[in-house]
């Protein structure tokens, strides 16, 4: 095995164990290892796509490890995840047996395992033997969601979205991407399909950076349903425009590309700084501001308000699925309180007559439906605008009874699909 294998299959059991040990999310993991900068990108795409698959499907690698093992109970954290990433590849990923079994021994040793070498060698093999098979027979979805996110989900959708949901999230997203203008002249050029509402959509996988139109900042990446928020505001043109929670600025791109004259804001002044760059690369400008938005006073208000609320992101587990393995349900009730008090101010920098947008990438009702229930209860300032189907390309399934935008993964399957969000439309009321 060379040296480069074997650093990849470390860098990826180092990643593993920050996530699942130590709940740091995956990006932040991986942007932070010191020794994935030296892997040339085909062995950093594999370290991404081997823990990503993992982290999808630690359910089934679980009971798929356990059913293989002589004695009851898991062995040691190391041994486990080594065992984990080794299931990955043999039953996930087509890797060729030997390979995944021998460089999983060698990991082993390299990281004071040697005891186990002979029980990762056994049950792998027996893994490779007949995980494929067993697997097949799995029920994937509900092995690999949490027990409280499926009970969530079951009690808001009922049992046959709620299916939909976690069997989406079994596959990853493809690559969505917002054209600055003409979205049509790009579909050929980046071999993507032109969907509805203008978002150009290309299987996942490849190198973004090399793609044509990159480097020249003629798009940027976003999925489809991060997307609409924006387009529901109507003509921006000349309007000033208030971004709120703005990283990592994709909706304020969007929104200068309309006209606005946008002040993005942020408490990460880190995060602001992908704001930066992402707008020079696309020869965007706006006020960029590092404040905390439930206290941040302008001025004067603005025409229209765009608050991404910071959010569980359960609605972004196809794209991100360690947000299966580090949020809790604690964290929801938490988050939810944060939106209500920006939502409260948001409300406040408006002007009458204005627009005021609130979204999140979360599928929990708490931090949609229920804070869009608790704002027209507590503040007669403001009023529900129904979103229409002609607002969305005609896509009249992601709109719910009561106006609002509510997607779900499982949604637009024939499409390719759809992260999961909510979205209203407010109108603040003249006084």
């Amino acid at each position: 095995m060379s040296e480069a294998t074997l650093a990849a299959r470390a860098s990826a059991l180092d990643l593993l164990r920050d996530v699942l040990r130590k709940s740091i999310p995956f990006d932040d993991a991986f942007d932070a290892h010191p020794e994935l900068r030296d892997l040339d990108p085909r062995d950093r795409g594999f370290v991404r796509l081997l823990v990503a698959t993992v982290l999808r499907r630690l359910g089934q690698i679980d009971e798929l490890i356990q059913g293989s093992l002589a004695k009851p109970g898991l062995p040691k954290a190391t041994v486990h995840d080594i065992l984990r990433l080794g299931t990955a590849q043999l039953v996930f990923l087509g890797t060729p047996a030997h390979a995944a079994v021998d460089t999983a021994v060698e990991l082993a040793a390299a990281r004071g395992a040697e005891p186990y070498k002979g029980l990762i060698n056994a049950v792998l093999r027996r893994i490779g033997r007949e995980g494929a098979d067993i697997a097949a027979k799995q029920d994937a979805g509900r092995l690999n969601t949490p027990d409280w996110l499926w009970l969530a989900w079951r009690q808001a959708y009922g049992i046959g979205r709620t299916r939909g949901i976690v069997e989406a999230h079994l596959h990853e997203a493809p690559l969505d991407i917002t054209a600055k203008s003409d979205p049509a002249a790009w579909a050929a050029p980046l071999e993507a399909t032109l969907l509805p509402t203008g978002t150009l959509r290309r299987p996942p996988g490849g190198i973004i950076t090399d793609l044509p139109g990159f480097a020249e900042g003629a798009w940027w990446v976003q999925d489809l349903a991060a997307s609409l928020p924006a387009k529901l505001f109507g003509d921006l043109a000349g309007k000033r425009v208030y971004d709120l929670c703005a990283a990592p600025g994709g909706k304020t791109a969007q929104l200068v590309a309309q006209g606005a004259a946008v002040t993005a804001v942020d408490r990460s002044a880190k995060r602001l700084e992908r704001v930066r760059e992402n707008l020079s690369r696309l020869n965007l400008s706006a006020e960029i501001l590092a404040a905390d938005v439930a206290s941040w006073n302008p001025d004067q208000p603005a025409d229209a308000v765009l608050l991404d609320a910071p959010c569980s992101a359960t609605g972004a587990i196809r794209r991100h699925p360690d947000i299966l393995r580090v949020k809790t349900p604690e964290d929801i009730g938490k988050l939810a309180r944060a939106q209500n008090r920006l939502l409260a101010h948001a409300v406040d920098l408006v002007k009458p007559g204005g627009t005021l947008i609130y979204c999140t990438c979360s599928i929990q009702p708490e931090e949609g439906e229920a804070q869009i229930d608790r704002i027209l209860t507590r503040d007669p300032r403001v009023e529900r605008v129904p979103i229409e189907p002609g607002d969305l390309g005609g896509m009249a399934e992601l709109i719910n009874e009561r106006g609002e935008l509510r997607s779900l993964p499982g949604m637009l399957s024939e499409l390719g699909g759809i992260d999961g969000f909510f979205v209203a439309r407010l109108r603040r009321l003249h006084e």
